[in-house]
């Protein structure tokens, strides 16, 4: 029998606002864990993360506020592991497929790991205003991508 080494190199997770995003992150976390390795948590800014009002007096600390609630959020998400890995966090802007695939190559990532919005109608909804993160990770990349499923 053959013993395998374990895969040794950074797990990158996409994070986005919501219960997709917390699955995504636990199971990766999980995942590093299993590794041996650390976890990067990557935030992609998007237009959530923006006030409704660009002409409002306090529209960049308004921003500024959502993003520090989504950095929060994380912290005690991986505050609430009972053994979780070594992480980092990062809060990123530009095309989410394009920064979670640089960001794992820079550091020759062992995977990438995406929630998934799920079916439905809110789901397709969804896809139509916003471009499938996953799907784009999966036709443009050589590593492995992990797409955590919605939960039910």
């Amino acid at each position: 029998m053959m013993v395998m080494e374990p895969v040794v190199g950074t797990v990158v997770v996409g994070y986005g606002r919501g219960e997709a995003g917390d699955r995504a992150v636990t199971t990766a976390a999980d995942l590093a864990v299993r590794l041996s390795t650390e976890l990067l948590v990557v935030h992609v800014v998007d237009a959530g993360d923006y006030p409704v009002d660009p002409d409002s007096a306090s529209f960049e600390a308004e921003a500024q506020d959502a993003l520090g609630v989504a950095h929060d959020h994380v912290a005690a998400l991986m505050g609430g592991l009972a053994d979780g890995p070594e992480w980092k966090q990062r809060t990123e802007r530009g095309d989410p497929v394009t920064v979670l695939a640089e960001l794992a190559e820079s550091c020759s990532a062992s995977m990438i790991v995406v929630g998934s919005r799920g079916g439905g109608p809110g789901g397709l909804l969804s896809r139509v205003l916003e471009p499938s993160v996953s799907h784009g990770l999966i036709r443009h990349q050589t590593r492995p991508v992990l797409v955590v499923p919605a939960g039910h």
